[in-house]
């Protein structure tokens, strides 16, 4: 085991990509200080679709102290920029068709809980620094997307995630702007992903918040994001 210690402002890419250049294996998994261990077996389900040369980043079920789930996936263009599934449901049988249990590609998984391929990160040239705290790992994952590879979310891998327990809540007039401005900077980034709608999620299903409800067409037009 090798420890590095980052000294500089918090910046999750930065620390993440630091820590990458220390690193020997053939695939890094990034994984948050918030995060603990449910099932035993979670990081043999995650490694089981890394190793497939179609696949970019494979991600896992993150559940809250009270086990309704924290993140099941991610969907582009919710609530007008990108926001996790089933957030509060119940895992078994609590989510539409019981989707939360179910291997699947998506466009993007967080990554509190996170394994890529070495030669992936490296061709996609790691995480944004221009992103701090949000959306770097949404941003990553459309890197990896665009690349041509798939991300997956690994049902059977699963861990309680503790949700900014360590930063703390975004509710500081600093942290506040810097969330506006990574917000913005997604924007422009991804404005035509977000426009096109999530490929991996029906137009007709609501993108005022992650539960697929049907999408409401009086004030939710196809192509057009919700704010």
């Amino acid at each position: 085991v090798k420890v590095v210690k980052y000294n500089g402002e918090f910046n999750y890419s930065k620390i993440n990509n630091f820590g990458v250049q220390y690193a020997r294996g053939r695939y890094y998994l990034f994984m948050n200080n918030d995060v603990e261990l449910i099932e035993p077996d979670s990081l043999q389900e995650l490694m089981g679709y890394a190793q497939r040369e179609d696949v970019g980043a494979v991600g896992c079920r993150l559940l809250y102290e009270d086990d309704t789930i924290q993140h099941a996936g991610v969907l582009i263009g919710l609530e007008g920029i990108a926001g996790h599934a089933f957030v509060g449901q119940q895992s078994h049988g609590g989510t539409y068709f019981n989707r939360a249990m179910v291997t699947q590609d998506l466009s993007a998984v967080t990554a509190a809980v996170m394994l890529v391929r070495k030669e992936v990160y490296e061709k996609v040239a790691g995480f944004g620094e221009d992103f701090a705290v949000a959306f770097n790992d949404i941003d990553f994952c459309l890197k990896i997307r665009r690349a041509g590879y798939l991300v997956v979310y690994a049902a059977y891998g699963c861990f309680h995630h503790y949700e900014s327990k360590s930063r703390g809540a975004e509710d500081t007039p600093e942290k506040i702007e810097r969330f506006n401005r990574e917000i913005g900077l997604f924007n422009l980034k991804w404005e035509q992903n977000i426009l096109n709608g999530d490929p991996y999620y029906n137009q007709n299903l609501s993108v005022k918040d992650g539960l697929f409800n049907i999408r409401n067409i009086e004030n939710e037009k196809i192509g057009q994001p919700y704010y």
